[in-house]
């Protein structure tokens, strides 16, 4: 990886993800978190403050230093147990059935093989554990859609791999979950073509 995508993209990402219109869906996503969870793309702990007390420790996954780093003061200020146990969403080095949630907020974009990273959250989740997100991806609309391919080669050399045109739910019940809950709108302050949102929960077999 280059200086930008190490030094830069973090930041960046620190800064967009962390803007007030996104703090009331990290609240909403992080409702009914419980026990022990497993949160990918940690990035710059921006979920930390909304962890439920019934929250007894977090495992982060994430591969940049610099967000590692971005998260202190926000690790420092929690109550919860938080730990860098992780580099890959796509390789976890956890046993099987081994939490009773997972988290993962505009990760999946960036995931270089989100299939393989949601079989590995599925492989790790006890039965009947719950993956709770919230991601862009794929417009419910087709205008919209037209659009995002279109600015899709853009938005994955500007955000290091981000793409617009994932399928949110295909993805989830390709790797073998299934949909609890789910909530598709279009983010509040943002283009539509970068805030084609999917929120819900998503349940291991």
């Amino acid at each position: 990886m280059g200086i930008y995508t190490e030094q830069v993209v973090p930041r960046l990402v620190n800064v967009a993800c962390g803007m007030k219109e996104s703090r009331p869906l990290r609240r909403r996503v992080c409702a009914g978190l419980r026990g022990e969870v497993l949160e990918i793309g940690f990035g710059s702990g921006l979920n930390v403050p909304y962890y439920p007390p019934a929250v007894t420790r977090v495992d982060a996954v994430e591969p940049s230093d610099v967000g590692w780093r971005l998260a202190g003061k926000r690790l420092a200020a929690t109550p919860v147990l938080v730990q860098r146990a992780g580099l890959d969403g796509q390789s976890l080095p956890f046993a099987d059935d081994t939490y009773d949630a997972a988290l993962s907020t505009w990760t999946l974009c960036t995931i270089p093989d989100a299939g393989a990273a949601l079989r590995e959250v599925r492989r790790v989740l006890k039965p009947g554990g719950t993956l709770h997100f919230v991601e862009h991806g794929l417009a419910p609309d087709e205008d919209v859609r037209r659009w995002q391919h279109r600015l899709d080669p853009l938005e994955v050399r500007v955000f290091a791999g981000c793409h617009l045109t994932r399928p949110i739910v295909g993805l989830l019940t390709d790797a073998g979950f299934t949909i609890a809950e789910l909530d598709v709108f279009y983010e509040k302050g943002a283009p539509k073509p970068m805030g084609a949102d999917s929120l819900g929960i998503a349940v291991a077999p």
